[in-house]
């Protein structure tokens, strides 16, 4: 079928283990999955390992996108799928921040206020318990927080309070809105991240926001009980009660753990988030997310950069090397990732779930390609032990993924050899 499937010297054990597991996992919704990922997961098993013997049990999803340029250099897009349909409910955790930190670019421009945008000193206050303020970022150049700076550190490292920030500026009610007018409509964000401290009811509450500029309060908001309805947040979602217990409070608690008032995404509306963020135009007007052009830079960049090439703000290059939040084709291992690869993506790691929405460059192949996969390693079935195989199952499992698409893309025929210089970027300029 295609090329690059090797055919694999498998025991009859495991050949059989994958069939049943695949039949099972395949029988009600086969109309929906690709033959080419099917046979990618089934002729690659030594490589891509457990998640590809038992996908039912390690809940794989897999949307990869084509892309075709013609001769004006406009892409055209073909999908493949694989167990990536509405209702299968996974936690997303961070790759949430990527749709979080769109909108409150869009938000700032729909305000409209002169003078107010992502560089404008953003302050948060504390209303009720257990909200805490922010004055100061000592990270940040004049160590003022900015939207930009929290957009920054969410898609450099991943950080959580950067996000939180960026939650309690909108609240749930603008957030969750204004992405399903863009028809992401199978998504949810009603929680702030790492911070358990905060239950249901308190993560309905926003804390007072100020923007200032030269001494000027050009916006202020007071504490907000800003939220979507209840009813909205299942969304016909199924299996929201997972495992078999959970840790609370320091002891086990041996009965499932409820997801039904945690954040979620579905893998599509992540992937086509994504999309809609780097290819604008392949998506109608009111769709689109409204950005000003040097917003869009802000985004690619932060994506793309490596911790090592920022100064604002700074990390140790030996803890967050290049591919810590790149987990398709490189595992998060700590190596250096070669000059001609950019990848603008955004990672979730949480509750054993591994996730990574990509678009992945070769500028030097002239290689282009959208990469979204979750999947769970909780072998015990517990939540909250932080006892979860991300690094002998999960991440080796994307990095192959990544990698065995990637190779198929190097060898694959284009009539057109796509111009992808809008990606390439003088990281240097952002530290300038």
């Amino acid at each position: 079928m295609v090329f690059f499937l090797k055919n694999l010297q498998m025991k009859s054990t495991v050949s059989v283990c994958f069939t049943l597991a695949l039949s099972l996992m395949i029988s009600t919704n086969y109309a929906q999955n690709s033959d080419f990922l099917i046979d990618l997961l089934e002729q690659n098993v030594e490589r891509l390992g457990e998640p590809a013997i038992d996908s039912r049990k390690h809940r794989v999803q897999i949307i990869y996108t084509q892309i075709e340029r013609d001769k004006e250099n406009q892409p055209h897009f073909s999908h493949h799928r694989f167990n990536a349909w509405e209702g299968r409910y996974f936690y997303p955790a961070s790759v949430v921040k990527m749709p979080t930190a769109l909108i409150a670019l869009e938000l700032i421009n729909k305000v409209g206020i002169e003078g107010l945008n992502e560089h404008t000193t953003f302050l948060t206050g504390a209303g009720s318990e257990p909200q805490t303020a922010v004055k100061y970022d000592l990270s940040a150049p004049g160590k003022l927080p900015t939207v930009e700076h929290y957009i920054k550190k969410i898609f450099l490292v991943s950080d959580n309070d950067g996000f939180n920030r960026l939650y309690e500026m909108l609240g749930q009610k603008w957030l969750n809105e204004l992405l399903w007018q863009k028809g992401l409509e199978d998504t949810r964000i009603i929680h702030r991240l790492s911070a358990p401290e905060f239950d249901h009811q308190a993560n309905r509450r926003v804390n007072p926001v100020y923007f200032i500029s030269n001494g000027q309060l050009l916006y202020y908001r007071s504490e907000s009980n800003n939220w979507i309805e209840p009813i909205l947040h299942n969304m016909n979602l199924r299996n929201l009660r997972q495992g078999s217990g959970y840790i609370w409070g320091g002891e086990l608690i041996e009965e499932p753990f409820d997801f039904s008032t945690r954040n979620y995404s579905s893998l599509e509306d992540l992937h086509q988030c994504l999309k809609t963020l780097l290819f604008p135009e392949s998506q109608e007007v009111f769709k689109r997310f409204y950005l000003k052009p040097e917003q869009y830079e802000l985004i690619y960049k932060a994506m793309s950069m490596y911790p090592r090439e920022s100064i604002y703000p700074a990390y140790d290059s030996t803890i967050y090397h290049d591919s810590f939040v790149k987990y398709l084709k490189y595992g998060g291992k700590q190596e250096r990732i070669p000059e001609n690869i950019r990848i603008f993506n955004k990672v979730g790691r949480a509750y054993g779930y591994l996730t990574d929405v990509a678009y992945i460059v070769d500028f030097e192949n002239g290689v282009e390609f959208l990469l979204s996969a979750t999947v769970y390693t909780n072998e015990n079935d517990i939540f909250n032990d932080n006892q979860y195989e991300y690094d002998e199952i999960g991440l080796p499992f994307l990095a192959e993924l990544g990698k065995l698409i990637y190779e198929y893309e190097l060898e694959r025929d284009r009539s057109i050899t796509p111009d992808l210089n809008s990606f390439k970027f003088d990281y240097s300029k952002d530290n300038q």
